[in-house]
C-alpha cells in the first residue's frame, strides 16, 4: 500500500467525521482532497480505499441508500460510516 492509499483512507474517515453519522460522501470527495487538480486519476484508488475500509468494518458502501457488496457494485457509490 502506498502513501497515497493511506492518505485516501485517512481522508475518507476525516470527511465522514465532519458529517452526521448517517451522512455519505462520494469517493470523488476524497480524491479531490488528496489529488487537487489531478483528482480524476485517484478515483479508482479512492474506491479501493473505501473497499479496504469496508473489509475493516469501518465503512459501508451504498447505492440508492442501500448497503451493497463493494466487490460487485457497479456505477456511482457512496461511502458512510458503518452503522451497528
Amino acid at each position: 500500500m502506498t502513501a497515497t492509499d493511506r492518505r485516501l483512507e485517512a481522508t475518507i474517515l476525516e470527511l465522514l467525521d465532519k458529517r452526521a453519522a448517517t451522512a455519505t460522501i462520494c469517493p470523488s470527495d476524497a480524491a479531490r482532497a488528496v489529488g487537487d487538480d489531478d483528482w480524476r486519476d485517484l478515483m479508482e484508488p479512492a474506491r479501493c480505499a473505501a473497499r479496504r475500509l469496508v473489509a475493516d468494518g469501518v465503512v459501508d458502501i451504498t447505492q440508492g441508500g442501500n448497503v451493497v457488496d463493494p466487490s460487485t457494485a457497479k456505477g456511482p457509490i457512496r461511502i458512510r460510516r458503518h452503522l451497528p
